[in-house]
């Protein structure tokens, strides 16, 4: 069973309040791209009338993340993900609707495929670009995932 946009923002729901509550969600999945999505909200708001960069965070992490819970649930193994180490850029005030995007998905499938034959950890740096609704880039996470067999 593949995850869908709905089974994970319900899952945000019960395991990541803190996501749910200050709006983000997943707008779409696939093999290749994950797009989330949040909204500028009093609840999500910094000083200064923007995304506060936590949030903006949260749906960045999730837009990476989502696929790769997506790849491991189907390997049918019983596989560990963990961020070890994020870099992230600003550029313009977030307001608005924002999108992130990460189109990394075909890294995740190798790294699987790598740990599951190895047994040994493996890491993989996934990118996610957060635009506002005129199209212009407001911030840009990296975060390198680890995987590793349990």
């Amino acid at each position: 069973m593949k995850l869908s946009p709905s089974k994970i923002n319900t899952f945000l729901l019960f395991k990541l309040p803190s996501a749910y509550f200050t709006g983000v969600r997943v707008k779409s999945i696939s093999e290749t791209t994950c797009i989330t999505t949040v909204k500028h909200r009093w609840i999500n708001q910094n000083p200064f009338k923007s995304i506060f960069w936590a949030v903006q965070g949260m749906a960045a992490e999730l837009s990476t993340g989502a696929m790769v819970m997506s790849k491991i649930k189907e390997s049918n193994k019983n596989i560990s993900m963990l961020v070890a180490n994020n870099r992230a850029t600003f550029t313009k005030k977030a307001k608005g609707r924002i999108l992130f995007t990460c189109t990394d998905g075909a890294l995740i499938n190798e790294a699987i495929d790598k740990t599951i034959s190895t047994g040994k950890g493996q890491t993989i740096w996934m990118k996610s670009e957060g635009k506002d609704a005129a199209g212009d880039v407001v911030s840009t996470f990296e975060f390198e995932w680890t995987l590793k067999v349990k």
